[in-house]
């Protein structure tokens, strides 16, 4: 759904900062007139950069299920080409249809959670500080990370949280969970957490143990990995010839996919043969960024071969 201006309301400014900026605009490569996709919007930090430099013919189209986020980017990219739209970035064939575009020049995508969505309490996605234990991007869609929590049986709680958290005590956690629920049920992410961490032996390392159910939880939650293989599956046919499609994942499960994608679409030719993360001059002002791989692919030409990738200047491949 295409948002207004007057759809944007006022909220606190973002503290996100984007991963790899500079990285995204050398190897989407926009141009004047360039037609560039951001499925994953956010706070608007990529899309200003990629905007700038498409210039007025040009146009950027902002996607993101999470109100709030299109609200920051809608601040961000005041006075740019940019078009926000609060839909999934799976709808791209639907959303491009309705825009009347066939063919775009570049898709960005950046699947981490902002630091925005963590530092807001209401939404439930951190247990940093105590919240209802919600977790959806979209606050109209159905199923929150409470539902699942009191609803799944423990063995099907131990399968999310193993899959998608890939957490080894997962059929304790579980098994814990579900006895606690029957005393009251579980409502808040503080809660939710010190069960976590009772049903995990040993000393604490440096992350917190509760950190993996919550990432599983909510990519549950939010169907991350359905979208992103649907995306995977059907965005490279949206590229003009020569265009690109730019990827930030921030775990194995994500990584995985989209390299994996990648190398088996025979329409498409990988810039990046190890993804490219951030530089220590990065890393010193964002932490965040040590997880954050960008892989890239190009839609191959009708008659060229493939494209020599750019110089990957002071970031780092591994």
């Amino acid at each position: 759904m295409p948002l207004d201006d007057d759809d944007v309301v006022p909220l606190p400014p973002p503290v996100h900062r984007s991963v790899l900026l500079d990285e995204v605009v050398q190897w989407l490569l926009p141009r004047e007139g360039a037609v560039i996709v951001d499925g994953t919007i956010g706070a608007g930090g990529h899309a200003a950069a990629l905007a700038a430099l498409v210039g007025k013919t040009g146009r950027v189209i902002g996607l993101d299920r999470d109100p709030d986020m299109l609200a920051l980017a809608g601040v961000a990219t005041k006075g740019l080409p940019v078009s926000l739209v609060q839909d999934a970035y799976s709808d791209l064939p639907r959303i491009l249809d309705r825009l009347e575009i066939d063919q775009v020049d570049g898709i960005l995508l950046d699947l981490g959670l902002s630091s925005d969505q963590l530092r807001w309490a209401e939404r439930g996605f951190s247990f940093v500080t105590d919240g209802p234990l919600d977790m959806r991007f979209d606050p109209n869609s159905h199923t929150t990370a409470a539902d699942l929590v009191n609803e799944l049986t423990a063995e099907e709680l131990a399968d999310v949280i193993f899959e998608y958290g890939e957490e080894r005590h997962s059929r304790r956690i579980a098994r814990r969970i579900v006895e606690e629920r029957r005393v009251v049920p579980i409502t808040t992410t503080a809660r939710l957490a010190d069960i976590v961490r009772k049903s995990v032996p040993g000393k604490w390392g440096t992350i917190d143990p509760a950190t993996r159910t919550f990432q599983a939880l909510r990519i549950k939650v939010n169907e991350e990995l359905d979208h992103l293989e649907t995306i995977l599956a059907e965005g490279p046919e949206f590229l003009k010839p020569g265009g690109r499609i730019a990827i930030i994942s921030f775990h194995s499960l994500e990584d995985r996919r989209v390299k994996h994608s990648f190398r088996n679409d025979p329409n498409l030719n990988v810039l990046t043969k190890k993804p490219v993360v951030a530089s220590d001059e990065e890393l010193a002002i964002n932490p965040r960024a040590r997880s954050a791989k960008l892989r890239v692919a190009e839609r191959c030409p009708d008659t060229n071969g493939p494209t020599t990738p750019p110089k990957q200047g002071t970031s780092k491949a591994r």
